[in-house]
């Protein structure tokens, strides 16, 4: 099936951003709904990206939304509470009703949908549960072309992951570190990104859901004294035990960007490492980790004013 008109729900974020430009860039019609259009400034210029004023969480105005697309990738997601529910479940299962309704006129648009690894009903994190509801919410209805992909922590330029622990790293000489040993397997955004495009094409991709992983697996002591070696003056990272680790995501949570909560806490407690190679379909292998970060992160990087642009829109 050729995708040529594209509806991306949640595309104005982290990956959306990266995943509109890849398709805008192979010629696709995109739309990217939001809720305040100039947090989409940085589409707005793309040939052939449509940005609009819109609610997704209202059913009609996502059916409206819905119509007439070839294809619609679910993207949203939120990493803090209280819009679990919301937005991993209710708009998992509105947008599996929108491509209902519009299938009642035409061809039901093809569903690619982002998961995430560790997503369970009955995993030990209010985020793993409701990722799981709507991964599951998603993977019934079957008779729509779905794809679900379920990748483990994302890294790139302008991520909010290895970002946050540099530009931690830069202000404090030691970081106390929960969740320490919690470990992860973290992808670059580009082969996400080239998941997604790979799976528009190739009709035995639907039905399946998909891991993502990098090829290594660390703890995130490693990852946070790995962003901390981009600093001038790399603080020390000390580990916490269990009590300590609570009471600090208790008071973070309570701080204005919530850096940690007791649920993403939670969420630790399941490793999010791939129990399988990166799937062959997609072609190749991912990046590592220290061949992409220094491009973005490294003292030179820093120093160049065009590294950021050259990196969003590669």
């Amino acid at each position: 099936m050729t995708c040529d008109n594209v509806l991306v729900i949640g595309g104005s974020g982290f990956v959306g951003r990266h995943l509109v430009a890849a398709l805008a860039a192979h010629g696709k019609r995109v739309t990217v709904p939001t809720r305040r259009r100039d947090r989409a400034k940085h589409l707005i210029l793309l040939p052939t990206v449509d940005v609009v004023e819109a609610d997704v969480r209202d059913q009609k105005t996502l059916k409206r939304l819905v119509e007439g697309r070839d294809a619609v990738i679910n993207l949203a997601g939120v990493l803090h509470g209280p819009d679990f529910t919301a937005t991993h479940v209710e708009l998992a299962q509105g947008v599996v009703n929108a491509c209902h309704e519009a299938g009642a006129h035409r061809n039901r648009p093809r569903l690619l949908h982002m998961s995430a690894l560790g997503a369970d009903p009955h995993g030990p994190s209010a985020y793993q549960r409701s990722k799981g509801v709507g991964e599951q919410a998603v993977l019934a209805a079957d008779d729509l072309e779905v794809t679900v992909f379920r990748p483990s922590v994302i890294f790139g330029p302008e991520d909010k992951f290895l970002n946050t622990f540099f530009q931690v790293a830069r202000l404090l000489p030691v970081i106390f570190l929960a969740g320490a040993k919690a470990r992860f397997q973290p992808i670059y955004v580009g082969d996400v990104v080239n998941a997604f495009a790979v799976a528009f094409d190739d009709d035995g991709t639907v039905g399946q859901r998909y891991k993502l992983c990098g090829p290594t697996a660390y703890t995130l002591r490693e990852l946070v004294k790995y962003a901390a070696s981009f600093t001038s003056d790399p603080p020390f990272v000390i580990g916490l035990p269990n009590a300590l680790a609570q009471v600090q995501a208790l008071i973070l949570e309570a701080l204005p960007g919530k850096l940690l909560t007791r649920d993403n806490l939670a969420s630790m407690r399941v490793d999010s490492v791939c129990d399988c190679p990166y799937p062959v379909v997609f072609g190749g292998h991912p990046r590592r980790m220290e061949s992409m970060v220094p491009t973005y992160l490294s003292p030179a990087a820093h120093s160049d004013p065009f590294s950021a642009y050259r990196q969003r829109h590669r």
